[in-house]
């Protein structure tokens, strides 16, 4: 796997384990978002967590929206 597919999916895995965490799905992540001011369809972040191809503004408007105020890294 190349470097950049990798570090993708990390990032991916690791907003997903946040979303179990907090028992968040993704109805309701879209939810969240909408409550920010981020319009977002549930199928396009399901396209993007599978891919692992988002913005780290996304992952920021993400951990807003579930409150999420701390991450655990651990690789």
């Amino acid at each position: 796997m190349p470097d950049k597919d990798k570090w993708e999916t990390l990032v991916a895995n690791l907003l997903k384990a946040e979303l179990k965490r907090k028992g968040v799905t993704y109805a309701q992540l879209v939810e969240g978002l909408a409550e920010i001011g981020v319009n977002e369809k549930e199928a396009n972040i399901r396209n993007k967590l599978a891919r692992g191809k988002f913005s780290a503004a996304f992952l920021a408007q993400c951990l807003e929206a579930i409150g999420c105020r701390e991450l655990i890294f651990r690789h």
